[in-house]
């Protein structure tokens, strides 16, 4: 059995010094009326920072786009009453001793599972004018556009270390706008922005890491959500094969991410079970690239978040597999989502040897 003490061992990301290895995974809350972040807001991710957690990865924010978001009281990450909100967020994180990012995003065409008539203040936009399934429902971005979000995600990241946070996020997973341009279903654009393949798919985020470390200084870390599969389709692969997931992610290296968070529905599934039926997609991207790489997906419970979703209650589960992967450098972080929505005390819980709680999907309707 691999001991525990794994988890609180420090680490340092970038510039970034952590006190351990347990990262606070972006849970979108939809409770900043406006979108501008309350105290509440404020109160809820202080509460983790006190209970020992190494890094918060705060909820989805939008960068400075009308469209960028797809649900009413989602946080905006522009604007002076909006960055305010999140200056008093900052301020309470660290006052706590915690270290906090911002996850940065743009949603593109996919539309809210909560409230899917919202509209937004101009039109969603997408690499080709098509939905997240495929149907056609407006004009593909132009270049204007383009270059208009590159600038909106880099003057995002230069405000988050402006306001003191000690890092950022980009949301390139889960059908969101900058995934949506490495599909080829997807992106059918013959511009710069589109081409046969992946790596020239993702000439988009190439642009906007760019224009972010233009911006920031170079110690400030810049991590990359991705993840392979698909709305609808957990299956999918955007790289086929290691070896093209190792090109595709030295690319995304080079242009200056420090860090992947590599999403899937269960952290203990093989990313290539045809080659290796134990390295998940975290443990693949670390051996190919040797780039800081964060774990996630149903850590400390049964089940995946989308069964709760649906309204089952997951139960609490050991952590030795989750520990002996840690143990043998599979991966270097490891990302906790519905475990610490339902419990600001989880990581403190876990370290004391204290009875966890189950999660309820109440839970996803509070701010605990």
């Amino acid at each position: 059995m691999s001991s525990l003490g794994v988890l609180f061992r420090s680490y340092r990301l970038n510039a970034l010094n952590l006190p351990n290895r347990v990262v606070m995974a972006p849970m979108t809350r939809s409770k900043s009326p406006g979108g501008v972040p309350t105290a509440e807001v404020a109160g809820y991710y202080r509460r983790r920072a006190e209970n020992g957690v190494g890094l918060i990865i705060t909820e989805a924010t939008g960068v400075g786009r009308p469209a960028a978001l797809n649900e009413p009281d989602m946080p905006h990450f522009h604007g002076e009453t909006a960055l305010a909100g999140w200056k008093k967020v900052v301020d309470e994180v660290h006052a706590a001793g915690g270290r906090i990012a911002p996850q940065l995003v743009h949603v593109g065409h996919k539309l809210s599972n909560a409230v899917p008539d919202w509209t937004p203040p101009a039109p969603y936009e997408s690499p080709s004018g098509l939905s997240v399934t495929g149907e056609r429902v407006n004009q593909p971005m132009s270049e204007a556009d383009v270059a208009d979000i590159i600038d909106a995600f880099a003057k995002a990241a230069m405000d988050a270390e402006r306001l003191g946070f000690d890092g950022i996020e980009l949301m390139g997973a889960h059908g969101y706008l900058i995934n949506q341009f490495f599909y080829d279903h997807l992106n059918l654009r013959d511009d710069e922005y589109g081409g046969s393949t992946l790596i020239e798919r993702s000439r988009f985020v190439v642009e906007i890491l760019n224009a972010i470390r233009s911006v920031v200084t170079s110690g400030f870390p810049v991590i990359l959500r991705l993840s392979q599969w698909k709305p609808k389709d957990f299956s999918a692969r955007l790289a086929a094969t290691p070896k093209a997931l190792e090109q595709w992610l030295s690319v995304l290296v080079d242009a200056g991410a420090d860090a992947f968070h590599l999403s899937q529905p269960k952290f203990w599934l093989p990313a290539f079970p045809e080659i290796d039926r134990e390295l998940n997609l975290a443990g693949w991207a670390k051996k190919l690239t040797g780039v800081t790489a964060i774990t996630v997906g149903a850590v400390g419970l049964s089940g995946d978040v989308y069964a709760s979703l649906a309204g089952e209650t997951a139960q609490s589960t050991p952590l030795d597999g989750l520990l002996r992967r840690l143990e043998r450098g599979e991966f270097d972080l490891v990302a906790v989502g519905r475990a610490l929505l339902q419990d600001a005390a989880w990581l403190e819980k876990v370290r004391q040897g204290r009875e966890v709680a189950e999660f309820t999907p109440a839970a996803f309707a509070t701010l605990s």
